[in-house]
């Protein structure tokens, strides 16, 4: 049973199959282009989507909106310090904002970044600043059917041979991203983290945590790594970050709100220039393209993230759609993460090409069955890599009942009894930044 309850309701209504294949058209086979109004279950993205606490929704109306030195940046920045242990806070409009401002500071043209798994806004950013981004997976990561407690973790093995390579100097920072988005929402060991630390201080680089969802990778040490048996989120949650030199986070996860950001950091000199480049890109570094009433409820979501029966249930619930999904006969990567649960594209649609893109194709077909919209991370979004054809059914915090669960599963089982008949896609419009194509790029089904 929940550890909570409803005060507020939205109705939703599935729109009839005629309409969702007229809609998928218009929207150019590209689930970012359909009206929120005509999605049954909105799985695009956990960013944003939750339900607030009724504690968030008082702190709204507590909210200061001076524009400088407002007391709701002073809770923010308390709650950063006691949740996360950094110090030193730059708040922005939502992640990407944080990632614009700091690795604005960090990165220069000709370098290389370091990550675990890049995700997209990120890898984004890293290019924009003229900068190679570079993944360092474990073996193993793109694998589905390898089983591992921690398939997120970083190979420091690989980065060291990256650095053999193009020496340490062109690498001056290095990311590790809890839990890993771009690896199926796999966790990180704190293990790992200790060893990144350590392999980032050798080559003097600064060690940045993206840690949009920090404390359901807390709930996953908490389960797998023998150390931290019996400890809580909250103890965890600062121990795995205590490793870190900065932070990026997007408030719109594990912070529980609808919108907001920051980064975070120990070094003096670096918050400094990121209060710089903050007050160019964000705004004054006390409120950072937010109101006062969202930061003020994000200081209040923080501090719920790292209460135990917020996440043991959050994770739970994915778990629970993860074992409905096999239980369909839909291909999963096991094992499930924190905050969404992978579809195996590739699997499911093995007659497709890659240049047929077999995880749009699952996205619209999702859709058309049942109304869901699901976000393809595979080939579409991620041009040129070498990636698994994955589709990510994000689940929105506190929002969703089993019955909705239910519908999903059955939506996507439905799709599966009839995979052989499906038809790729191929791109008819695309924006001029590869790395944000799937968020705009238009596609026609394969006539050939």
């Amino acid at each position: 049973m929940r550890s909570y309850k409803a005060k507020m309701v939205e109705t939703i209504s599935l729109p009839s199959r005629e309409k969702r294949e007229a809609i998928l058209d218009e929207a150019g086979y590209n689930a970012f282009n359909i009206p929120a109004e005509h999605v049954y279950i909105d799985l695009l993205t956990d960013s944003g989507t939750g339900t607030m606490s009724d504690e968030q929704w008082a702190a709204l109306f507590r909210g200061d909106e001076s524009y400088a030195g407002s007391t709701s940046f002073a809770k923010l920045r308390e709650a950063v310090e006691d949740v996360m242990g950094f110090p030193h806070v730059v708040p922005t409009h939502q992640g990407r904002g944080a990632e614009n401002v700091l690795y604005g500071c960090l990165v220069d043209e000709g370098d290389i970044v370091l990550n675990n798994a890049h995700f997209d806004t990120t890898r984004a950013h890293v290019a924009n600043q003229g900068a190679d981004p570079v993944d360092c997976p474990i073996e193993g990561a793109k694998d589905p059917s390898v089983d591992g407690p921690f398939k997120g973790d970083f190979s420091v093995e690989r980065a060291r041979e990256i650095v053999a390579d193009v020496g340490a100097d062109a690498i001056p920072v290095v990311v590790l991203t809890i839990t890993n988005n771009s690896t199926a929402g796999q966790p990180v060991s704190v293990e790992n983290t200790r060893e990144v630390a350590d392999f980032a201080a050798e080559i003097d680089a600064t060690f940045v945590v993206d840690a949009c969802r920090f404390a359901e990778n807390a709930y996953f040490v908490q389960q797998r790594e023998a150390e931290f048996d019996g400890s809580s989120i909250a103890d965890i949650v600062r121990e795995q970050l205590s490793y870190a030199d900065a932070v990026t986070m997007s408030g719109k996860k594990e912070a529980l709100v609808n919108i907001g950001g920051f980064a975070a950091m120990h070094d003096a000199e670096l918050f400094e220039a990121a209060k710089q480049r903050a007050i160019l890109y964000e705004g004054f570094p006390t409120y950072g393209g937010m109101a006062g009433r969202d930061i003020e409820a994000m200081a209040v979501g923080l501090r719920e993230a790292v209460e135990p029966p917020y996440v043991e249930e959050r994770v739970q619930q994915v778990q629970e759609l993860g074992e409905m999904l096999e239980a369909e006969g839909v291909p999963v990567y096991k094992p499930v993460g924190g905050h969404a649960v992978y579809l195996d594209a590739g699997q499911l649609f093995s007659q497709l090409p890659r240049e047929q893109f077999p995880g749009q194709v699952l996205v619209c077909e999702l859709y058309r069955e049942g109304g869901v919209r699901a976000v393809e991370l595979g080939s579409f979004a991620f041009p040129g890599a070498n990636r698994l054809e994955l589709v990510r059914l994000a689940v929105p915090r506190r929002t969703y009942s089993r019955e909705h669960l239910e519908h999903v599963a059955e939506t996507a089982g439905a799709v599966a009894d009839r995979s052989e008949y499906v038809t790729g896609l191929e791109i008819t419009g695309e924006p001029p930044v590869p790395e944000l194509r799937h968020f705009s790029a238009t596609l026609r089904p394969v006539t050939e």
